[in-house]
């Protein structure tokens, strides 16, 4: 696999994962992950982080508990999303990453492309989440949701808008950045304010897909954190050419 490194020292790298690639297996399926790429370039690091315990129920076959094994893992990003991703290379470093994560001193920022044109130049979307009544892979921000609903607060800007043929409203371009970590964020978000992101079979399976994406229209811009010597590290993630020819639509003006 063809990785772009962003930034890297002793204990930490951080990287910009490609759309498609699984950061680690689900115990389920055999495909290449990210994992695989972490444990061929840093052999050492395998006992790094935490790993997951999968449930009989949950391992295909299902006959026995199955270990996962996540080395330098701290946080992910969707199969589909591209983007800055930081892994810890020692566990001093996995711990220290992990406690900017959990009080929220780390500093995400996203860009993404949205249906329809958002009136808002920019807001603030405040709405706890919790899991779906009608689907066991969705979760929801909306009143009925399943289970204990968790907080989430994702800040949203309005970099530009375009109508390039959408017969009933057009695009957004944003800038997204989440106050927290909760799986499905930001896809979830935008479902809530009807605005999801193109190319989302799974929050927008209705949509056609537009702006010539054929997976999921988001990625994590860039990343800030604090490393092991104290100093602040921002990593920027170039953009992939499927984002590149879908601001192409947009007028900067």
């Amino acid at each position: 696999m063809d990785i772009e490194i962003l930034y890297e020292d002793k204990n930490i790298v951080a990287i910009n994962k490609p759309a498609g690639l699984v950061v680690h297996s689900d115990g389920r399926t055999a495909e290449p992950t990210l994992v695989d790429w972490i444990l061929e370039k840093y052999p050492k690091i395998k006992e790094v982080g935490e790993p997951m315990r999968l449930r009989p129920e949950f391992v295909k076959g299902g006959e026995e508990e199955k270990i996962i094994y996540r080395p330098g893992i701290v946080h992910r990003l969707d199969r589909e999303t591209s983007g800055a991703l930081v892994i810890a290379k020692t566990q001093e470093a996995f711990n220290h990453l992990k406690e900017q994560f959990q009080e929220r001193k780390t500093r995400k920022i996203y860009h993404a492309f949205v249906y329809g044109e958002i009136k808002e130049d920019d807001g603030v979307i405040d709405r706890p989440i919790a899991r779906s009544r009608k689907d066991f892979r969705l979760w929801s921000a909306q009143r009925g949701a399943r289970g204990e609903a968790r907080e989430a607060i994702t800040a949203f800007k309005v970099l530009h808008r375009t109508d390039v043929g959408n017969i009933n409203a057009g695009f957004s371009y944003i800038e997204v950045r989440p106050k927290t970590g909760r799986t499905h964020q930001i896809r979830v978000h935008m479902k809530a304010i009807n605005h999801p992101l193109v190319c989302d079979s799974l929050y927008a399976p209705k949509q056609k897909p537009a702006l010539g994406f054929k997976r999921l229209a988001l990625h994590a811009r860039s990343l800030e954190f604090t490393n092991l010597a104290g100093k602040v590290i921002t990593v920027e993630a170039p953009f992939p050419e499927d984002f590149l020819k879908a601001q192409k639509y947009f007028d900067p003006a």
